[in-house]
């Protein structure tokens, strides 16, 4: 608690808990023009208001005078130095003084940068005229320990780990984050992505409160440079997009947005199953969609042509990406396999991902989910219950997984080079495959001494197919740059790399697999090519559909586009899945079943 002392005229504390100020620059040529308003409680005749914008080594810029009745005063800064992200995040302060005979009775003070940006459909995130593409990641600020309760200290180390991985945008989900961190996006460079709690089920009691939420974000946070887009919701059409409360909720909200800040533009976050052409995808001035095919169902294949199709069908919206990712925990496996939660199905999904989203121009930004796995009571996923570990980093922040490097690889201009797997040690096969990941051009790796070759790749990732037999260390070689580390080879899997999940029916690998034929361990859109496989599944869903209520799957209509996503998924992780919409499936029926599929030919 904080107890703040103040003259009886003062700068206003009252209004939404902003700072009083709001600087507003625009970029005229080589100049900008700078309008500073402050708020003030009881100012009396006489009074005057000294206006003054200061560069960051202290040299003033520009300076006025004037009776405390002018709360808005207008300066021009001539050859301006553009904030410009990552590159330049240049920032000026802007400080008014309330004077009476000649003593300073209160002061306000903030930070801006001066900038331009456009975001456009083909073009993505141009900043101050130049394409400056958005490539980041998403943040909850709670850790290990702390929860929400954050020290300064934490913050600052958050946004190391996000600047190291190279990362030009973060998104910050799903509320305000601490004053000190959007801060810190500032004087970083981060272009960023503010939003308020207005997720997945729109109530229709609760509009005022996100009108007050929203009005709070941008006062509070006007005056900083990092901040291109409000954001209105998250994944708000979990229950459809068709609400006529919440469409005119989302239109006040999105004009209120405009009344306050004419100088930045508003988005939303989509749950995958909205559907392309619903009136709410209109609203905004820019969108982003919540994508995880290759994970919730699909394929990692699906998702940029997903967006290849709606940019199509849509060219004059900007589409970008606000959540993709999976999860990862400490299992390993040589042939990951979507839903096994190992740290190599995960750098596998981010792989394909960076290949397909970084190399679509027209994305405006990309946010990967999440930079830090974040507790969330009601999960009990990966065989540690309570948290979402789909981070680049664990909860504790002590352990980058393989993934972290992957992004580093294509965003940071820092040389390094990583050898993926390093808490995957024992190995039963005899050739093992090694992934390096590099931001240089060229990657040579040893073996206890002896070079494999050099490889050479354009999209940082290197395979080495290495020998596996005894102990063997390993070095990778790029440039100055060399990384270290050792596999051991074993006769038997060691269990301890491989996640049992409490409470599951059939674990994968418990399962029967007779080869050329299917099992429970084959996605569903494979196993549709069969005639046979097509009548035994369709005989399942009638089951599954009876426990349904009202022909929803976890709260979702079964649409044509949920079928598409839910062919991704392997039946024995459908079928776990379900638990989470209370369908009861038994051991011993999926058991049946996986004996009826072992008889079914592959197509």
């Amino acid at each position: 608690m904080n107890l703040i002392g103040v003259p009886a005229s003062h700068f206003d504390l009252e209004y939404c808990g902003g700072p009083g100020i709001a600087v507003t620059p625009v970029v005229n040529g080589k100049n900008a023009n700078v309008k500073t308003e402050v708020w003030l409680k009881d100012a009396k005749a006489g009074q005057t208001l000294r206006y003054t914008l200061r560069m960051p080594c202290g040299c003033t810029v520009a300076k006025a005078e004037v009776p405390a009745a002018q709360t808005v005063c207008e300066a021009v800064i001539e050859d301006v130095h553009l904030w410009h992200g990552r590159k330049d995040p240049y920032l000026y302060t802007a400080i008014v003084e309330l004077i009476e005979d000649g003593k300073v009775l209160d002061t306000v003070k903030t930070r801006f940068g001066c900038r331009t940006f456009r975001i456009d459909p083909e073009e993505g995130f141009i900043l101050n005229g130049e394409s400056y593409p958005l490539r980041g990641v998403s943040r909850h600020q709670d850790r290990w320990g702390f929860g929400n309760a954050l020290l300064p200290e934490h913050h600052k180390e958050d946004m190391e780990y996000i600047a190291e991985v190279g990362a030009t945008t973060i998104r910050l989900a799903h509320y305000q984050h601490d004053q000190y961190f959007y801060d810190l996006c500032d004087e970083y460079g981060m272009v960023v992505w503010a939003e308020i709690p207005y997720i997945s089920q729109h109530m229709p009691g609760g509009r005022a409160n996100t009108v007050s939420q929203m009005k709070e974000l941008v006062i509070q946070n006007y005056n900083h440079a990092s901040i291109v887009v409000w954001g209105l919701s998250n994944e708000i059409t979990m229950k459809g997009a068709e609400d006529p409360d919440l469409l005119e909720n989302h239109r006040i909200l999105n004009d209120l947005c405009h009344e306050l800040d004419k100088t930045r533009l508003t988005t939303i976050a989509i749950v995958s199953m909205c559907k392309q052409d619903s009136e709410y995808v209109q609203i905004p001035d820019v969108v982003s969609w919540n994508h995880y095919f290759g994970w919730y169902g699909g394929d990692v294949s699906m998702n940029g042509p997903w967006f290849d199709q709606f940019h199509a069908q849509f060219p004059n919206i900007p589409v970008g990406v606000s959540e993709y990712g999976c999860e990862a925990l400490n299992w390993h496996t040589s042939k990951p396999k979507q839903g096994d939660y190992t740290e190599e199905y995960q750098a596998y999904y981010h792989e394909e991902l960076i290949k397909q989203l970084f190399t679509r121009k027209y994305l405006w930004a990309t946010h990967v989910w999440n930079m830090f796995d974040f507790g969330a009571d009601n999960r009990a996923e990966g065989g540690e219950n309570g948290q979402n570990h789909k981070g680049l980093m664990t909860f504790d922040r002590k352990y980058k997984k393989d993934s972290f490097y992957a992004y580093k690889a294509w965003l940071s201009d820092d040389p390094f080079v990583h050898i993926c797997g390093k808490r995957y040690v024992d190995r039963v096969e005899d050739v093992t495959r090694v992934t390096v990941y590099s931001n240089q051009p060229q990657v040579e790796l040893f073996v206890n001494g002896k070079s494999l070759g050099v490889q050479e790749s354009d999209v940082h990732f290197f395979y080495f197919d290495v020998p596996n037999a005894g102990t063997s260390r390993l070095v990778a070689v790029a440039g100055e740059c060399r990384d270290e580390s050792t596999i051991r080879k074993v006769e038997t899997f060691n269990e301890a790399y491989r996640l049992k999940e409490k409470g599951a029916i059939l674990n994968w690998f418990d399962i029967t697999e007779i080869e050329g034929y299917y099992s429970l361990n084959d996605r569903l859109d494979e196993i549709m090519k069969s005639p046979q496989g097509r009548e035994l599944f369709g005989q399942l869903m009638q089951g599954i559909m009876g426990q349904m209520k009202g022909g929803k799957a976890m709260g979702f209509d079964v649409t044509e586009d949920m079928m598409k996503m839910m062919g991704g998924f392997t039946i024995v992780r459908l079928t776990s899945l379900m638990g989470a919409a209370n369908v009861k499936i038994t051991k011993e029926q999926l058991l049946g079943l996986n004996a009826m599929l072992n008889k079914i030919p592959k197509v």
